[in-house]
């Protein structure tokens, strides 16, 4: 990962922890006491952000020594060791924790990923995130989308055009605001239209839209929607998706599935870091 990106993020994290001082081990710790640990899985789940942990230890302290034994995107087992590490005691005592909330959290990203990408093998779906994600650690997030299997929706605001009803509604109409979005972007960058019923689906594609975002509709209408589009736009079905739902959404032959709960709804996995 990009460290101009990457390195702010944990620098802040870092400061927030330690603030002026880890007051325990500067209580109980001679001053360079060498120490070597082991970050070891506690539960069956998906790598991700081994890196990322790396780093954390590493800003503190580039003497640290990081020995990655698994990658991102490969299946742990309970008992795994990912990783060693070895260096100045208090580094790895003051990094342990911004290191395991990263790795936990990215990890649990990756896992729930996983298991939607699971759900829809053998369909033509492919699982992607959206911008519901926890401030500030976005990057982090959707690149343990990509590290469980799922792929990346728009990063932000800036990247991608995506008319939603309230865009419809201050700009008149989905006509409206699909023209002025094609005034006013380059022919390179798509253009997708949420849309909500038969209607909105016929108007989206007369005013030319190359992606429809199928919001909130049943099974029947995802299908009628999807027949109706055939080739002339790529069909993203979001909405009451979870892993029970998301086996039929998918065979309703929508291209893409945008899952926000990848990214504000998963559960962090358990790694513990011990001294050894």
């Amino acid at each position: 990962m990009n460290p101009f990106i990457l390195d702010p993020i944990l620098r802040r994290a870092l400061e927030e922890d330690i603030g002026t001082g880890d007051v325990t081990t500067l209580a109980t710790i001679e001053p360079g006491i060498q120490a070597s640990a082991e970050l070891v899985a506690k539960e069956e789940f998906i790598l991700a952000g081994i890196n990322v942990a790396q780093r954390a230890f590493q800003l503190l302290s580039a003497e640290t020594a990081f020995e990655n034994l698994l990658a991102d995107g490969q299946s742990v087992k309970r008992g795994d060791v990912l990783a060693w590490i070895k260096g100045d005691a208090a580094v790895l005592l003051q990094g342990e924790r911004v290191a395991l909330n990263l790795l936990q959290r990215m990890s649990g990203v990756a896992t729930l990923t996983a298991a939607f990408v699971r759900a829809v093998a053998g369909t033509q779906a492919v699982i992607v995130d959206t911008r519901k994600t926890t401030p500030g650690l976005r990057v982090l997030e959707k690149y343990a989308v990509r590290m469980g299997g799922g792929g990346n929706h728009r990063m932000a605001l800036y990247d991608a055009v995506l008319i939603k009803e309230n865009h419809v509604a201050a700009a008149g109409g989905i006509t409206a605001a699909v023209g002025r979005a094609k005034r006013h972007v380059p022919h390179t960058q798509k253009i997708e239209v949420e849309v909500r019923n038969q209607g909105e689906v016929a108007e989206a594609l007369a005013a030319g839209a190359d992606i429809l975002l199928l919001d909130n509709m049943s099974l029947a209408e995802l299908s009628d929607a999807v027949e109706l589009v055939g080739d002339r736009a790529i069909t993203e079905a979001s909405g009451g998706v979870n892993l029970e739902t998301v086996r039929e959404i998918a065979e309703t032959g929508v291209r893409l599935i945008s899952v926000g709960a990848l990214t504000h709804s998963y559960r962090a996995v358990d790694i513990s870091m011990l001294f050894t």
